[in-house]
């Protein structure tokens, strides 16, 4: 697979450099390359850990840990998913032309057993949970199967990527807590609209690849307002995240430590340039931070002052 790193985000260096080239297909299927996409599926986990009150800290992190791995291989079930859905798309977009299945190195036969594996592994994690867990995990199969098919119908798929992406917020909630409840859910708006925000700055990478073919984007249509739309996103992001930590009785140290994220996001939303596709990657990279310190300040508001 010899595309260059000029024209793809396809990163064969480190130890993936170092597997053998059947196995290397099959790591850059799953994005081994590019662990940021499992960051981003299991910080929302993490926050619905730590969003509510009473759970032993040694309960929180089993699941921090449980939901880490299974965010690793369901991430890369997804993007097995993705791929098999969007192959031939994929072969007519200079950053995605290099994927194992748009470029031959592996079958659609290939990729289903692989899917199956990274399924079977993703039920291992999920029977360790309670049973509410079970349900919403089950049911997050359909978003996972749903959100290739947005491009082709919505000019906001990367909402349902939120939808997607940001299902970890409930599981996790749902895993510490035992029972979902309006806290959850505000955390889950929140993390929707970060995600559609992150994922909206990602998207302008393609832009133009995307109106050639014809390919619907929250990015394609926000690009005059690109700045405005991102802020917006956060800017709600910031306050359903106020919402979930009152109704959650997070104490007052949360609202220091927020202060944090609430100055990485601004600072992003003003410096977004839909015309540089280095920043787009760099700024959607940083999120992984921004989503570090979001789980710190719940961190914070688990201590009593």
């Amino acid at each position: 697979m010899s595309v260059s790193s000029s024209h793809t985000d396809i990163r064969i260096t480190g130890w993936i450099a170092h597997l053998p080239p059947a196995l290397q297909a099959y790591a850059l299927l799953a994005r081994l390359d590019r662990p940021i996409g499992t960051w981003l599926l299991w910080l929302p986990g993490m926050w619905g850990i730590l969003l509510p009150q009473g759970v032993a800290t040694s309960e929180r992190i089993r699941l921090i840990v449980l939901f880490g791995i299974g965010s690793l291989v369901m991430r890369a079930a997804g993007c097995v998913v993705n791929d098999m859905w969007d192959r031939d798309i994929d072969r007519q977009v200079a950053r995605t032309a290099g994927r194992p299945l748009a470029s031959g190195a592996l079958s659609m036969k290939q990729a289903t057993l692989f899917l199956l594996l990274l399924l079977l592994a993703g039920l291992a994690v999920l029977v360790q949970l309670n049973s509410l867990s079970w349900v919403l995990g089950v049911s997050s199969l359909l978003l996972v199967a749903l959100y290739p098919l947005a491009k082709r119908f919505t000019w906001w798929p990367q909402l349902v990527m939120g939808f997607t992406f940001g299902f970890g917020a409930p599981m996790g909630y749902a895993a510490a807590a035992g029972h979902l409840s309006w806290a959850q859910a505000a955390l889950y708006a929140a993390t929707i609209v970060w995600q559609l925000g992150f994922d909206t700055i990602y998207g302008f990478q393609d832009m133009e690849d995307d109106a050639r073919i014809g390919v619907k984007s929250t990015s394609r249509l926000m690009v005059g307002r690109a700045r405005g739309f991102i802020g917006t996103c956060y800017g709600l992001m910031l306050v359903l995240l106020a919402v979930a930590a009152v109704m959650a009785g997070s104490g007052p140290l949360f609202w220091v430590v927020l202060v944090l994220p609430a100055i990485l996001l601004w600072q992003q939303a003003r410096k977004v340039d839909p015309i540089s596709p280095a920043l787009c990657l760099a700024q959607f990279r940083a999120n992984r931070e921004i989503g570090l310190a979001v789980a710190l300040a719940l961190v914070a508001g688990l201590i009593a002052v």
